[in-house]
């Protein structure tokens, strides 16, 4: 903002240079207003920025309209009053006391502040000569607009994926909900199995060791040998 008003106190001095002549409308005041901003989409190839200006105790004849932009920290002559560009800048007078320049073949190059300046050549008046605050001209270049896309596209694959977990989750709460009770009750006809293939082996296991001990008394009993005869039989004999 410095920088610009330092711009604003050389373009004044630049008028003073450009525009010095002695004068007798020693009482002529001006005011420059302009509009702050304007915009242009990447489709607009012609821009028009405005200018008003009000004077008062001036001499009747026509003001010299200069124009200037401010860019990258230094300043550019457009009209003074002769543009520098007859193709690409063209100064228009759409009343007495309304001015526009026009802009051609606009590109995002032309991003800038343009200022607008109102002079009295014939008035010595310190305030016979003024600017504007300047507008400031913003287009929208292609690329914005494409990053605009890639962010919108971002934006909608995140939702869809959010939307897209939100709905897995809800169908799995869903799923487990209604399939809960049977996998309750399978669960419980499997631990009834199991226990009744515990009991089984159980028996199983009861009856292999019962006939086993009944093995070896059979066994024991017929591997016994006869009684043997009482030796005082024997002997009488």
């Amino acid at each position: 903002m410095a920088a610009f008003n330092g711009l604003k106190n050389v373009l004044m001095l630049a008028f003073d240079w450009i525009l010095y002549s002695a004068g007798a409308a020693d009482n002529c005041q001006v005011t420059v207003t302009q509009p702050r901003s304007q915009e242009a989409d990447s489709s607009m190839h012609t821009v028009f920025l405005t200018c008003a200006f009000s004077s008062s105790g001036c001499s009747s004849s026509s003001p010299q309209i200069l124009w200037f932009r401010f860019v990258t920290n230094k300043h550019e002559d457009l009209c003074t009053p002769g543009c520098t560009d007859h193709q690409k800048y063209k100064v228009h007078f759409s009343s007495e006391n309304n001015i526009s320049l026009q802009i051609n073949d606009l590109t995002v190059d032309d991003n800038a502040v343009y200022i607008c300046g109102v002079a009295f050549s014939d008035s010595s008046s310190p305030h016979s000569k003024q600017t504007g605050s300047g507008t400031v001209l913003t287009k929208t270049g292609a690329e914005k607009q494409q990053s605009n896309g890639k962010l919108v596209s971002i934006f909608m694959i995140i939702i869809s994926s959010l939307l897209f977990l939100y709905s897995t989750t809800v169908f799995t709460f869903f799923v487990v909900y209604k399939l809960k009770p049977k996998l309750l009750k399978k669960s419980r006809k499997e631990d009834s199995r199991r226990e009744d293939c515990k009991i089984k082996s159980g028996r199983q296991i009861f009856h292999a060791i019962a006939q086993e001990l009944r093995k070896q008394r059979y066994a024991e009993h017929w591997q016994q040998p006869d009684e043997v005869e009482d030796d005082t039989v024997y002997q009488n004999r």
